[in-house]
């Protein structure tokens, strides 16, 4: 197989839109104490960007849940770590790479939830809503996006592509033989 990668969101759109999402989550926490849950993998360099934009007083949280396996939705998540700290009465913003079916972020909000968070917010990078299988939204979204294989700035192929500094639309094509 053979990958065209083309450029969807510049490092710089990312850059700005990052910026801007800090300042609403500055404003709304401003003295708070604010829980961030990264979504690994795929969430981890968005979240390290934006953690250093924020001017609010935070503590880190990693989970590992996935659903994909190649370019498609396997349609059963694992849950592969969850928090270590219970996050009872506290103000809690997990951050995920892309909004796509749902089912993640559907599971995330029912898990997160039942442990009766002071405040639960979903922030993500991407939204791809033409995939959605379910009836949820993000809190707030970076970049709306078509139903398009993206890749760059965390986000994989096959655990590739994850250090491009911008977002690209992978086109995977079988070579001929």
């Amino acid at each position: 197989m053979s990958e065209n990668i083309s450029v969807l969101i510049s490092e710089e759109k990312i850059k700005n839109r990052i910026h801007e999402i800090a300042m609403q989550l500055n404003e709304k926490y401003k003295g708070e104490k604010v829980t961030i849950v990264c979504t690994l993998k795929g969430a981890f360099v968005f979240t390290a960007d934006l953690v250093r934009e924020l001017d609010i007083d935070i503590r880190m949280e990693f989970i590992s849940a996935s659903s994909y396996k190649g370019t498609e939705s396997t349609g059963t998540l694992v849950m592969k770590q969850s928090v270590d700290k219970p996050i009872t009465n506290e103000n809690v913003i997990v951050v995920e790479d892309i909004l796509d079916t749902g089912r993640t972020l559907k599971h995330l909000s029912e898990y997160f939830k039942k442990q009766q968070p002071k405040s639960l917010m979903f922030v993500t990078l991407l939204d791809k809503p033409d995939r959605r299988v379910t009836d949820i939204q993000c809190d707030i979204v970076g970049f709306t996006i078509p139903d398009k294989f993206v890749v760059g700035y965390g986000l994989d192929y096959d655990q590739q592509y994850r250090n491009l500094p911008y977002i690209g639309v992978i086109n995977v094509q079988q070579e001929v033989k």
